[in-house]
C-alpha cells in the first residue's frame, strides 16, 4: 500500500545475508530463516549522502526487506536510519548502488508506476489546512487514475478501507488544520494506506505522539503485518516498540549496519552497549524484550 505520497566493532565480521558486512543475527533463528529470499524491496551497495557534505552518511550498505513482514530500522541519533529509508524511498538519489522493487530499479520507473508499488509516510508530510480528512485520503488514490479521470468505485472502496483501518472515520469531515498531531498522523497514515501499495515505508511514525496515539499507530502496523502481504520498513527510536512490532530488526550506527535479525537476537545487552552506548538490563518476555537502561557509556 502507498503514497506520494564508539570505539565499536561489528557484532560479527562475516558478511550479512544480503551482501552487506553487517552481522546476521537471524542465522540461528528457531525457524532457520535468513534474509536470503527474494524481496519486494532491496537496497544494494548503497552510497547515500547530502549536497555539500564531505562524506556520505551511508557508504556501501545493503538491505533486503523480507516480503510481507515488518523490518524496523533502529539506532541512535545520526546513525543513518532515516537517510537509509529516504534512499529506499527515492527521496535521496544514491551516489552509487541501486534500489530495486520487484527486481526493477526504482530510478528507471515512471513516477506513477513507482507510486503504485511503494508508499512513504515521511516526517515532512504537509497539506493545506483547509482540506478535509476524507479529501486528503482520496489524494492517496492519485497513482491509480489519470489527471482528468473521476474517482471510481474502486477508489471509494480503498478510501473507506483505509479510513477504517486507520481508525479515523470520526475525523473524515474535519479540516486537517483543526486536528491534533496524533489525529493528523492517523489521517496521513490513512492516505498512505489508500495508495494501496506492496511496500510501505514509515519514517518515525510515532515520534512526538502521546502514548495513546503511539499505540494506535503500532496497532495499525500490526494489523497490516497480520492481515496483508504488505512489506513494511519502519524507522523507530523506541527499541522496545521496534522489538514488539518487527519481524526483523536492522541496527545502524555511524552509517553502518551493525546487526540484523529477529528482535530477541538484536535487543541484547552487548548490542545496546555497542550501538546505543548504554549499559542496560534486557529481559526476554512473551511481549518481547524489556529494556531497563542503567547508565550512559562514555568513550575514552
Amino acid at each position: 500500500m502507498s503514497t506520494e505520497h564508539v570505539d565499536t566493532t561489528r557484532t560479527e565480521t562475516t558478511d550479512g545475508p544480503d551482501g552487506s558486512n553487517g552481522a546476521d543475527a537471524s542465522a540461528g533463528t528457531p525457524d532457520g530463516s535468513a534474509a536470503t529470499d527474494a524481496s519486494d524491496l532491496d537496497g544494494e551497495d548503497l552510497v547515500l549522502g547530502y549536497p555539500n557534505a564531505p562524506e556520505p552518511v551511508i557508504d556501501g550498505e545493503s538491505i533486503a526487506a523480507e516480503p510481507g513482514a515488518v523490518t524496523a530500522l533502529v539506532g541512535p541519533n545520526g546513525s543513518g536510519k532515516s537517510t537509509l529509508l529516504k534512499g529506499l524511498a527515492t527521496q535521496i538519489s544514491p551516489e552509487d548502488g541501486s534500489v530495486l522493487v520487484d527486481g526493477e530499479d526504482v530510478h528507471s520507473m515512471d513516477t506513477k508506476a513507482l507510486a503504485r508499488k511503494l508508499g512513504l509516510l515521511s516526517q515532512e508530510s504537509t497539506s493545506p489546512n483547509s482540506i478535509t480528512v476524507e479529501d486528503l485520503v482520496y489524494h492517496g488514490r492519485y497513482p491509480h487514475r489519470g489527471f482528468f479521470e473521476r474517482t471510481t468505485d474502486e477508489d471509494a472502496r480503498a478510501v473507506e478501507e483505509a479510513i477504517e483501518l486507520a481508525g479515523c472515520g470520526h475525523l473524515r469531515d474535519r479540516e486537517v488544520g483543526s486536528l491534533s498531531g496524533g489525529q493528523k498522523q492517523l489521517a496521513w497514515i490513512a492516505m498512505v494506506l489508500a495508495q494501496d501499495t506492496d511496500v510501505l515505508l514509515l519514517d518515525e511514525p510515532t515520534t512526538f505522539l502521546d502514548m495513546h496515539h503511539q499505540m494506535e499507530v503500532m496497532e495499525i502496523i500490526e494489523t497490516l503485518r497480520d492481515r496483508s502481504d504488505v512489506t513494511v520498513v519502519v524507522v523507530l527510536h523506541d527499541i522496545e516498540q521496534a522489538a514488539r512490532l518487527a519481524d526483523r530488526m536492522v541496527a545502524l550506527k555511524d552509517g553502518e549496519i551493525r546487526a540484523r535479525g529477529a528482535p530477541e537476537e538484536i535487543v541484547t545487552e552487548d548490542l545496546l552497549a555497542d550501538v546505543f552506548r548504554v549499559d542496560a538490563d534486557v529481559v526476554q518476555t512473551e511481549n518481547g524484550p524489556r529494556v531497563t537502561p542503567l547508565r550512559a557509556r562514555h568513550e575514552d
